[in-house]
Parts: structure tokens; sequence; C-alpha cells
């Protein structure tokens, strides 16, 4: 039998590498997906092909996109600073309609493959509050991808899964070690220096570390010094 498709949106993080691995244990054939968006640094990218490598992606495809070029968040404009202390609402490092872009690039490619299961790492707990990354979201986007879609309208459903969305931080880092993700090969860092170490400060940062610590787990990330 030929294995089911499904496309992973692998941005090199701790949550992606995690979807994958879960995609990959539910007998997946997985397509990874990323993005050089114009992002603050690349090596979240260089991470991408690392962890797409490890866990046996069939392909890794990054597809080339300028959201610099309208600006509005600190990962995409280099005068807007990335803040090193907790706020309060929806924070500046927040990208402008992001994810809508990035799941739109994902369901042509997956009706392309015949793939009809796109994963997500979005997460609703405790991440930072983006409006993208809320379940009334994920849920309003699988019902536009199937009114919207040659595959949507001849009956074949696609499916936009989100499998941390309740998931704690910890418990995102306790089931990707369980299913073998090698944490070392990631970067989450907003700031992340060329080589991949951290700064240790952002809120993607403490969110990482507060996750392998709550879990127990000895944290594998390398932080500037």
């Amino acid at each position: 039998m030929t294995a089911k498709k499904a496309v992973i949106l692998l941005s090199g993080g701790l949550d992606s590498a995690t979807v994958l691995a879960m995609a990959r244990a539910e007998g997946y054939e997985c397509y990874a997906l990323g993005f050089d968006y114009g992002q603050r640094h690349e090596a979240e990218l260089l991470a991408a092909k690392r962890v797409a490598a490890d866990l046996g992606a069939a392909e890794h495809k990054v597809v080339k996109l300028d959201l610099r070029s309208i600006g509005g968040s600190a990962l995409t404009d280099d005068s807007i600073e990335v803040p090193e202390e907790e706020t309060s609402g929806i924070p500046v490092t927040y990208v402008p309609a992001r994810n809508t872009v990035f799941l739109s690039i994902a369901l042509g490619w997956a009706e392309v493959l015949g793939a009809q299961d796109i994963f997500v790492g979005v997460n609703a707990v405790d991440y930072s509050g983006y409006p993208d990354c809320r379940p009334e979201y994920i849920e309003a986007y699988e019902k536009m991808a199937n009114l919207a879609t040659r595959a949507g309208v001849e009956g074949n459903k696609l499916s936009v899964r989100a499998p941390l969305m309740q998931m704690s931080k910890a418990d995102i880092v306790l089931e990707g070690t369980r299913l073998g993700v090698d944490y070392s090969l990631t970067v989450s860092c907003y700031q992340a220096r060329p080589d991949g170490a951290a700064c240790g400060r952002c809120d993607s940062c403490r969110l990482r570390a507060a996750g392998f610590t709550e879990a127990g787990l000895a944290d594998p990330t390398v932080y500037a010094g």
C-alpha cells in the first residue's frame, strides 16, 4: 500500500519538529515545508533542514517569500526590537497573517501531492498569544480549505491538524523526546546568532527553557555567551 501523505509546516523550532515526529509516528509520508520569508535570521532554516533529514521527511521544500517588504513585526523589520521582557496583549513578534500565508501554500502543495492532511505546530496554551494560533482559527481555515479547493469540492476532505494545540510546552518536550526528536538540532530563538546560538531572553527562549525545566529534562539549547 502507498503511505498516506501529509504536508508538515516545519520552521526548525521545537514545536514543528515535534509535529513532524508525531505525523511520522501516525504512519504518514511526510513532506516538510518551510519559508524563507525575510525573517530576522536564517538559523531556523538550517535547523529545519537538519530536522527534516533526521526525522526522515520524504521531501523538504523551502519557499521564498518577502514578508519583510510589508514589515509590521519585530521578526521582519529590524527597526522593531525583539522584546526581552514579558509583554501584554499580542506581541510585536506577531507576523501579520503569517500562518494564513503559510497554510495557503501548504494547501496548494497538499493538492499537488494528493495529501489530505496538513500538520501545523500552533499552540494556544502557553504560546505568545498570536491570533493565528487559536483553535477557532484552525477550524475556520479548514472549513475555508474545503470550500476553496478542487480536492475539497470533489469530496476529498482536507484536514488541518494541530496536535499541539492544548499541550503545555513541557508536554510537547516529553512527547517529542518519546518519539526520538533531537532537540539539539532545533532553533527557537527569535534573534538567534548565525550559528544558531540562542539569546536566552526573548519570549520564545523563555517558553522553551521553561518547557525543559518543567519536563525534568536537560535543555540542549546552545546559548550565546
